[in-house]
């Protein structure tokens, strides 16, 4: 499973690359898929590449999330939800959804 770290845009380093911050990191990425970013935009980065532009808002929930995962793996008690739901919130529909069941 792949996890994006949200990343805010804090230098363009053309032609394909820029200077981004999160989660207590500075890293340069490539940006080859995505077009028109702007410093200040935030993207959602895997590995070294910037993958997918997101909102300002999002990139909160994806962080908070995070945060609550690394909680858990250090085996505390995390208080507050995960910004989308769980498996075993889900319906049956929404379950087919997910995993392309028919």
């Amino acid at each position: 499973m792949c996890v994006g770290i949200p990343m805010q845009v804090m230098a363009l380093q053309p032609p394909r690359q820029a200077q981004v911050r999160g989660r207590g990191e500075t890293r340069t990425v490539d940006t080859a898929l995505l077009d028109g970013l702007a410093v200040g935009d935030w993207v959602l980065v895997f590995i070294d590449g910037a993958r997918e532009r997101i909102s300002a808002e999002r990139a909160a929930e994806v962080d908070a999330t995070l945060d609550l995962v690394a909680l858990a793996m250090g085996g505390a008690q995390a208080d507050g939800d995960a910004a989308f739901a769980l498996p075993s919130a889900m319906s049956d529909e929404q379950l087919r959804a997910l995993t392309g069941a028919v």
